[in-house]
């Protein structure tokens, strides 16, 4: 298993880790908004006349199976999720204030990289044998690029992205969490949920998009007042943390407490990265939902979905950064049980309170050259703690303090093997010794946005905000992802394949809920770049067929 993981990390290192990603992410969105005129500000408030569908915008007779509403409604419950929860924490835990000016960036141009991929979905849209419309890349793919191995590479990474992104690390994100606040058995949890999904996704688009048009509102009001309150408690720091983002754009952020600072290149990945995964502008994903709204115009659908970065990105990921950058808390170490993934060893002694020494493990950190190395030896460990000086402890790109080792809850006593920065699980009579690790680091994701939430009016109630807009967020995002996956088997298998599907997405929800769900991520890491690749570049070969729709929709305006 793990070398199944590590050959996906390295697939990964040379598609969305590459460097080269976030360019051609934000190059293709800067493009069209140069070439299209900047419709992200110019068609903003005629989206706004459409989505509300009223007078010659009323579109509830023609042909498709929602409204621009509950269209847009079922794209963002798919985006609105867990990335704007953990998704931003992560993304500034990693790049500093300064990732959030690029997921900024990357919102702001994938407004008009979504309009564009809207646009020609809806355009090359078809209606299935059971009398519903199925739409997405993959159709301009194949209908008009004459493409169909593309398409099929397409529709099969929206397969796997649909259960590695919208199904089973949703429900493991909600059974910790209830776990975690309510003490709720995850068990309990995943079959409740579950029978939910079920009875959402088994009725098909139209249960789906009245379901997802109720939960979208209520989840945003939730998480828009519990922000404020945190925001409001904090306002002394508003503005120095929106100076903070500007500040460091171009220059990377610097080290500040237990943060070890980010490199430019580092905190313009990372930011893009956290973008796409949050608003997922230039996926192609989004445009499966709007595909079944009621219009004859491809462009006014297109329209709508200028919305869906606003309101995603520009707005909730917002509130979710200025929460964290404003309570001062992602700097703070906190006491917290280290995941093995998050700890690195390396060699020598080193303090974050030294600046030669922070510097040097800031470049390591950055991926860039240093003295700092990955240890490789054997650590003596009294009473939990450790008695070797030849290591420095790494947590959560932190240096840790405060480290207690404990072995079936009890101090441990004898010695641990590290190789390579990583330490190696023990061996007692034959079995795993189960080696918990816990101290003061930084935090990340979901965790660092409950702690930040705590930092305001409502206290440790707080927390509750973060735990039921986890719960609603993830929730939702796993009933959209259930239709792109649905239409992505229907353009693959036909419609045969959509309830066997379904009943597989329902139980790999369940299942979720008590396993280990990483490999699905990094998989889904991967998938999500096989359908970006392809859908920028169909949308690029695209171009002049999209200038010419939006000008011919525009003339039809006239009166």
């Amino acid at each position: 298993m793990e070398t199944l993981r590590q050959w996906i990390l390295a697939l990964d290192s040379v598609l969305g880790s590459a460097a080269y990603f976030p360019y051609l992410l934000l190059g293709t969105g800067l493009f069209f908004t140069l070439y299209l005129g900047f419709p992200q500000i110019r068609y903003f408030n005629h989206a706004w006349k459409v989505v509300r569908g009223k007078g010659k915008y009323d579109h509830s007779k023609l042909e498709g199976d929602t409204s621009h509403f509950q269209a847009l409604s079922t794209a963002l419950s798919g985006t609105v999720g867990t990335g704007n929860i953990g998704g931003v924490a992560f993304a500034i835990f990693l790049g500093g204030p300064a990732a959030l000016f690029w997921m900024w960036m990357t919102a702001f141009f994938g407004m008009t990289t979504k309009f564009v991929e809207v646009t020609l979905s809806h355009k090359y849209r078809v209606k299935t044998t059971d009398g519903t419309m199925a739409g997405g890349p993959m159709y301009f793919m194949d209908r008009r690029l004459n493409m169909r191995w593309l398409a099929i590479i397409f529709a099969i990474a929206t397969v796997i992205s649909s259960f590695g992104t919208g199904s089973l690390p949703q429900m493991n994100n909600i059974a910790q969490g209830m776990e975690a606040t309510f003490g709720i058995d995850p068990w309990v949890t995943g079959g409740v949920l579950a029978i939910l999904l079920a009875l959402v996704i088994l009725g098909g688009i139209k249960r789906i998009a009245a379901v997802t048009s109720r939960i979208v509102p209520l989840m945003a009001v939730l998480y828009v007042v519990g922000a404020l309150a945190v925001i409001a408690y904090n306002v002394e720091n508003l503005v120095p943390s929106f100076v903070s983002v500007f500040q460091d754009a171009f220059t990377g952020s610097a080290a500040v407490g237990g943060f070890l600072g980010a490199s430019f290149a580092y905190a313009f990945n990372r930011g893009v990265n956290r973008g796409l995964f949050s608003n997922e502008a230039g996926q192609g994903s989004a445009p499966i939902a709007h595909a079944s709204a009621k219009a004859d115009e491809p462009v006014s659908e297109g329209m709508v979905s200028i919305l869906e970065p606003f309101i995603d990105t520009i707005i909730i990921c917002t509130l979710t950064g200025m929460v964290i950058l404003s309570s001062g808390v992602w700097t703070d170490k906190h006491n917290n049980i280290f995941d093995r993934s998050d700890m690195t060893y390396v060699s020598g002694q080193y303090s974050d309170t030294d600046p030669a020494d922070r510097e040097q493990l800031g470049r390591f950190l950055n991926g860039l050259d240093s003295e700092v190395t990955a240890f490789t030896g054997t650590l003596l460990i009294a009473k939990g703690r450790n008695m070797s000086g030849d290591a420095t402890l790494m947590a959560a790109r932190s240096v840790a303090e405060n480290v207690v080792y404990r072995a079936g809850g009890a101090p441990y006593d004898g010695v641990l093997e590290v190789k390579n920065g990583r330490l190696v699980t023990p061996v007692e009579d034959g079995e795993p010794l189960a080696i918990t690790v816990r101290g003061d680091s930084l935090v990340h994701s979901a965790r660092l946005t409950t702690i930040a939430f705590k930092q305001g009016y409502l206290g440790d109630y707080g927390q509750y905000i973060v735990s039921i807009g986890l719960l609603l967020f993830a929730f939702s995002t796993a009933i959209a992802w259930s239709y792109y996956g649905d239409r992505a088997i229907i353009y693959l298998v036909g419609v045969r394949g959509v309830m066997p599907y379904r009943v597989f997405y329902v139980a790999g929800f369940f299942w979720a809920a008590v396993a280990d769900t990483s490999l699905v991520w990094d998989l889904a890491a991967v998938a999500i770049v096989l359908m970006t690749l392809p859908n920028l570049f169909g949308l690029l070969m695209l171009s002049k067929e999209m200038k010419q729709t939006v000008k011919d929709y525009w003339q039809k305006q006239e009166p």
